[in-house]
C-alpha cells in the first residue's frame, strides 16, 4: 500500500478471486468491509452504457467509507475512460489508501493537473444556445471577411507596382461571364418588372388625372433604385453562386493547395480578378436592366394611358436629374465588388466535401442579396436629398 501521490512498488495481491480474464465486464469486488478490488476491463467498450452506474457505485463507497482501501493491481484493462470514471467517483482526487501499478499512474496523473478535466459550462436554454452559436458564427464570418479585404488591398498595392501580376485574361473572362452572358435574363426580368410597375402606377394616376406623372415616378424609381437593385440581385444569384462554386470545387480538388504550394496568392489569382470584373460589369448590366424596365414601362403607359413613346422619351431627361443616374451607377459598382468579395469569401471557406460546397453556395447567395438590400437602404438614407 502506498500514498496516492507517490509511485508504488508492486505488492502481492489481496486474497480473493483471480485476476479477470480478457473481455471481462467491469466490476467492484468487496474484499473486506473497508477494502475493494477494481476488476474487469475498465475501457470505453467495457463501460459502454454503465458509466453513470459504476461512477455512482464508486462515489457511494467513497462517501460511506472515506478510508477504504482500493486495489487496482488486478485490473484486466484500463484506459482513459475507465480512469476518468474512477477519478470522478473518488471526487476528483486519489483516495487515501490506494494500491496501483506504476503503469497505471500515468493514466491518473493527467487528471491531477488543474486544467486537465473539462470545466462545466453554464447551461443555456435551447433558444439562447442557438442564438449564441449563430452570433459566434456571424462574428467569425465578419473577421474572416475583414481579413480577406485586407489581403486584397495589400495585394492590390503589389499589383499596381507590378502590373504583370494582374490577370487581364481572367478579368476579361469574368466580365464576359458576369456581364455579357447575364444580359438576356436581366432584359427579360427588367422588361416584365417595368411593365408591371408602370401598369399599376398608371391605374392609380389615371384615377386622379395625373397621367403624365408616370414618367416622373417610373424614371426616378428605375434609374435610382430598382434598376441597380434588380440587376444586383440577379447577378448575385447567377454569377455570385457560380464564383463560390468555382472556388469551392478548387478546394475539393485540392487546386487551392497546389496554388499555395507554388507560392501563388489566392487573392491575386482568384479574388482580385472577380472583384474587379464584377465592379466593371455590374454598372453596365444595371444600365441595361434600367433601359429595359423603362421600355416595359413605356409599353404599359402607351397601352393603359395612351402616352406616346416619343413624349415619354422627350420628357424623361427633363424630370430625372443626372445625379440619379450617377448615384445608381455608383451603387452598382459597390454592389458588384461586394457580391464578388462575398462569393470568394464563402468559396475559400469550403471544406473538401460536397455537402460543405452546397451549404457555402447557398450562404453566399443569401448573404449577398441581403447585404445588397442593406447597402441600398443605407444609400437611400444618406443620399435622400440628392437628385430629388
Amino acid at each position: 500500500m502506498t500514498d496516492a501521490g507517490a509511485l508504488p512498488l508492486p505488492s502481492p495481491p489481496l486474497t480473493g478471486d483471480a485476476p479477470a480474464g480478457p473481455d471481462a465486464p467491469p466490476r467492484l469486488e468487496a474484499l473486506e468491509p473497508r477494502a475493494w478490488r477494481v476488476a474487469g476491463d475498465w475501457t470505453v467498450l467495457g463501460l459502454r452504457g454503465r458509466y453513470d452506474e459504476l461512477r455512482q457505485q464508486v462515489a457511494a463507497i467513497q462517501a460511506d467509507t472515506p478510508d477504504a482501501l482500493w486495489d487496482l493491481r488486478t485490473l484486466g484493462r484500463l484506459d482513459t475512460a475507465g480512469a476518468l470514471t474512477l477519478w470522478q467517483g473518488w471526487g476528483g482526487k486519489p483516495p487515501g489508501r490506494l494500491l496501483w501499478l506504476p503503469e497505471q499512474v500515468t493514466l491518473f496523473s493527467q487528471f491531477m493537473q488543474p486544467t486537465a478535466l473539462p470545466r462545466a459550462r453554464p447551461q443555456l436554454g435551447p433558444g439562447l444556445a442557438l442564438a449564441a452559436q449563430r452570433l459566434v458564427g456571424f462574428a467569425r464570418h465578419g473577421v474572416d471577411l475583414i481579413a480577406l479585404t485586407g489581403r486584397l488591398l495589400l495585394d492590390a498595392v503589389q499589383m499596381v507596382r507590378h502590373p504583370a501580376l494582374i490577370g487581364w485574361r481572367e478579368i476579361s473572362a469574368n466580365v464576359f461571364r458576369t456581364g455579357a452572358q447575364a444580359l438576356p435574363i436581366t432584359a427579360l426580368v427588367g422588361f416584365l418588372v417595368g411593365l408591371t410597375l408602370s401598369y399599376l402606377i398608371s391605374k392609380q394616376l389615371k384615377t386622379y388625372g395625373a397621367d403624365i406623372f408616370v414618367i416622373n415616378i417610373l424614371g426616378l424609381a428605375v434609374l435610382r433604385e430598382l434598376g441597380p437593385l434588380l440587376a444586383a440581385i440577379i447577378v448575385a444569384g447567377r454569377s455570385g453562386s457560380a464564383m463560390t462554386a468555382q472556388i469551392g470545387v478548387m478546394r475539393v480538388t485540392q487546386e487551392l493547395d497546389a496554388l499555395s504550394v507554388m507560392g501563388i496568392s489566392h487573392t491575386v489569382r482568384l479574388v482580385a480578378p472577380k472583384v474587379l470584373a464584377l465592379a466593371i460589369s455590374l454598372p453596365l448590366v444595371a444600365l441595361w436592366t434600367s433601359a429595359l424596365m423603362l421600355l416595359g414601362g413605356m409599353t404599359a403607359a402607351r397601352a393603359q394611358l395612351g402616352l406616346d413613346p416619343a413624349q415619354f422619351l422627350h420628357t424623361l431627361p427633363t424630370v430625372v436629374e443626372p445625379a440619379n443616374l450617377w448615384l445608381g451607377w455608383s451603387k452598382s459598382m459597390i454592389f458588384g465588388g461586394l457580391i464578388a468579395l462575398l462569393a470568394s469569401h464563402f468559396g475559400l471557406r469550403v471544406k473538401p466535401n460536397t455537402e460543405s460546397l452546397g451549404q457555402s453556395v447557398t450562404q453566399s447567395v443569401v448573404t449577398a442579396i441581403t447585404l445588397v438590400i442593406v447597402v441600398d437602404a443605407i444609400f437611400a438614407v444618406l443620399f435622400s436629398n440628392v437628385g430629388l
